[in-house]
């Protein structure tokens, strides 16, 4: 019972049903809007109507007598002419009366004259006065049919502006009800038709709109469900394929995170557990066997410390990554001599490389300041340097060139290795990615890549890395000239 309450819920919830229920809300708003001016109020405006055109009709008959010489035979009879012709254009009976009220022209329906007019005549010339103000308007059964009619009477004037005579126009207004029935019909007839094309309409538009949203929804719940290898279908309107491409992309990107994070569990497991394992190794050993012997416990304490320590590196190189990525840490800008930096730090690798046979080649351009994070560029060097020490050749080459540019300072680190492949090449410098054919036995988080570009990005540097098959591999970043200071050495 409650599903079949929850179906019925989210049927009158979906788009198709809020589409049926709007279009049939315009029908009945458009049957109303018939039914009000076409029926119920047809014959008020037809009345108004009808009144306003003789009100205006009156209006250019008493300019034109205003124009014309009561007086002549000839122009009095031109007048009634173009009267004759008001009258048979608007359907109306008029007559003329000079101020002793004696009749100057009229309509040619006698009939309509003594039935009419004369009765009202000598009444509403009693009433002259108001009529110089405008007109008088009365409503009266008409002598033929009982139905209503309007009398208007407006005063005329000559060119000196004195009423020398009322003008007095009569017309039936002829009851529409039979009008009304028949309109009345159609109107039921159009709104029947239009029920019926809403009803077709609203079930090809709904499913127009509907079908591929419901599509998207579909493939969007097996998105959730961890199903990535998904085309989004938008069906044929521009907006629903915009949102299937930007939700295919989505999908995409979102398979890339998610092999992303499994290959970066994988790794971080990888190389927690080893240093844990040769933790809990040693510290057994020690335990079980060397414990009384000092030289043997010191030297099993010692890898302890080692594994330790690249525990540290590892945890410490995560955390710093991230609070790069997520832009949580500022940068301390400060302005020292590069020169004097790559110098300090070749020295500091002599233990390193007399030790494991490393040559570690320096060129340097003139002394110049640079203005940067001297910490942070400083692990940029550092990684970059292990990173060429990892992977350089058996001649164990590392190649440090510092060259002086307009803006920069371009600082290269090249190796002697194998290179790496042009296709693999874009992904040098992602979290743990590595070049396995020519990975050495080196300690490293696999992360140092990732911090050097996270570090670059933060101070808008230029950076980037080219290699050749068999050659070696140059990583390249510059760092922006302080222009404002000189070095000593170049004053």
């Amino acid at each position: 019972m409650k599903q079949f309450k929850n179906k019925q819920l989210e049927s009158k919830r979906s788009l198709q049903f809020h589409i049926w229920l709007n279009l049939i809300f315009f029908v009945v708003c458009t049957a109303l809007l018939l039914w009000i001016f076409q029926i119920a109020f047809l014959q008020n405006f037809y009345e108004k109507m009808r009144t306003h055109t003789i009100q205006e009709t009156a209006h250019e008959m008493s300019d034109s007598f205003r124009k014309t010489d009561a007086t002549d035979s000839d122009e009095l009879n031109k007048l009634m002419q173009k009267y004759d012709s008001f009258a048979l254009d608007n359907d109306f009976s008029y007559i003329v009366v000079d101020s002793q009220i004696a009749y100057l022209i009229h309509s040619n329906d006698d009939n309509v004259i003594d039935t009419t007019f004369s009765p009202k005549v000598r009444s509403i010339m009693a009433r002259n006065a108001s009529l110089k103000n405008g007109y008088y308007e009365t409503s009266q059964p008409g002598p033929m049919t009982g139905s209503e009619a309007v009398l208007i009477c407006t005063s005329l004037y000559d060119s000196s502006d004195r009423v020398i005579g009322y003008l007095m126009i009569s017309s039936i207004i002829t009851p529409v009800n039979s009008t009304i029935h028949i309109l009345k019909q159609n109107t039921y007839i159009i709104i029947a038709i239009l029920v019926i094309i809403t009803l077709i309409l609203s079930v090809f538009i709904s499913q127009s709109i509907a079908n591929p949203i419901v599509k998207i929804t579909k493939s969007a719940d097996k998105l959730a469900k961890g199903e990535y290898n998904i085309k989004f279908e938008g069906g044929r309107f521009s907006e629903t394929r915009k949102l299937a491409k930007s939700l295919t992309y989505a999908s995409s990107e979102i398979s890339k995170l998610d092999e992303l994070q499994r290959d970066l569990i994988a790794n971080v497991s990888h190389d927690l557990r080893t240093p844990l394992t040769m933790i809990k190794a040693y510290a057994e050993m020690i335990r079980d066997l060397s414990g009384p012997v000092k030289e043997k416990r010191e030297a099993h304490l010692g890898v302890i410390i080692k594994e330790t320590d690249r525990l540290a590196s590892l945890v410490s190189d995560m955390l710093d990554l991230s609070k790069l990525e997520k832009g949580k840490q500022t940068l301390n800008i400060s302005t020292f001599d590069i020169n004097s930096k790559l110098v300090d730090i070749v020295e500091r690798y002599k233990g390193l490389s007399g030790a494991g046979g490393y040559t570690i080649n320096f060129t340097a351009d003139t002394p110049v300041y640079v203005k940067c994070d001297v910490v942070k560029i400083e692990q940029v060097i550092y990684n970059l340097l292990n990173n060429a020490i990892n992977y350089t050749g058996e001649d164990k080459q590392v190649y440090i060139e510092q060259i002086l540019e307009e803006k920069y300072v371009k600082i290269i680190i090249t190796d002697s290795g194998n290179g790496i492949d042009e296709e693999n090449i874009h992904q040098i410098f992602d979290k743990y990615y590595r070049c396995e054919k020519t990975k050495r036995e080196v300690i490293g988080s696999g992360l140092g890549l990732s911090i050097v570009r996270a570090v670059l990005q933060k101070h808008n540097f230029p950076f980037g890395v080219q290699s050749k098959l068999g050659v070696g591999t140059s990583f390249w970043f510059k760092i922006s000239r302080d222009s404002e200071t000189i070095c000593p050495d170049n004053s």
